[in-house]
């Protein structure tokens, strides 16, 4: 299979988890959902109108007013995560059964933050606030994370006249877990840590960092704009669970040391991912 079948497979994949998150767990529970998806669940419970139906068209038509704003392939992915959301929503419409809300609120944000996230990670979007951000972001400037963020609290909070407060607070959860969810399949899951060493013994720290951890350490180097002092920096990169070894390590060879720390994900290629040979 090409790279671009392997994309719409996963987008098809994600499509599906993301309709048994809504009709497995968020409808039968009566939690609402940002976005179009939100509206169309509100509709459902108000007049009783087919979510995957109203899905479609809803997202069918700003897609058609606002394809202008999506390159090309975005544009064709966007459209296949469109047909089949809507179509597997509508397919397992009437499925799911209410459980204890807790748990219908967290496997809710599970399914649909894993069906977002592969499609996302394929390069599609589910449409939506996506299109009505980029929109606003090319004739207003409006920033596009922003304007989804307000579009989505919107529709959730209007939904609370339906659902009633308790449900939307739960609804609030459960957007906050596929949004985590989310976060891990676009960025990776495994958090890795980066680590910046100033020091005046950096061939010391260097060469253990080598030789008992087995990590490569990269040397920079850099000159101090007070002092005008030429000194090599060292970088680093490290599992978590490696981290407290390393300051120990530092501390070791030189307590006055100035280290910072930062959180990285997806970390791939030879000296890390591999073993080094």
């Amino acid at each position: 299979m090409n790279h671009t079948g392997k994309e719409i497979t996963l987008i098809i994949i994600g499509s599906l988890f993301f309709a048994l998150g809504v009709n497995w767990f968020a409808i039968p529970n009566e939690l609402g959902e940002g976005g179009v998806t939100g509206i169309s669940m509100t509709l459902y419970y108000v007049l009783g109108w087919s979510p995957g139906l109203t899905n479609f068209v809803m997202n069918g038509l700003l897609l058609a007013i606002g394809y202008k704003v999506l390159n090309k392939r975005v544009t064709w992915y966007t459209m296949i995560a469109i047909f089949f959301t809507s179509l597997f929503i509508h397919l397992t419409e009437g499925l799911g059964k209410p459980v204890d809300i807790m748990l219908g609120t967290v496997f809710a944000g599970v399914f649909i933050g894993i069906g977002l996230g592969l499609v996302l990670r394929s390069g599609g979007t589910t449409g939506g606030s996506t299109i009505i951000a980029r929109m606003l972001n090319q004739h207003f400037g409006w920033g596009v994370s922003t304007t989804m963020f307000v579009f989505d609290i919107l529709v959730v909070g209007g939904s609370a006249f339906v659902i009633g407060i308790e449900n939307t607070m739960y609804t609030g959860i459960s957007i906050y877990i596929s949004t985590k969810i989310l976060d891990y399949l676009i960025d990776g899951f495994d958090t890795r840590k980066a680590v910046t060493i100033i020091s005046n013994n950096t061939d010391e720290i260097a060469k253990k960092v080598s030789d008992e951890m087995d990590r490569g350490v990269t040397l920079i180097n850099a000159r101090g704009h007070y002092s005008k002092e030429a000194k090599d920096i060292l970088y680093v990169v490290i599992n978590k669970q490696e981290l407290f070894l390393l300051k120990k390590m530092i501390q070791r060879v030189d307590e006055k040391a100035f280290v910072v720390v930062h959180d990285v994900r997806d970390v791939f290629g030879e000296g890390f991912t591999f073993p080094k040979t």
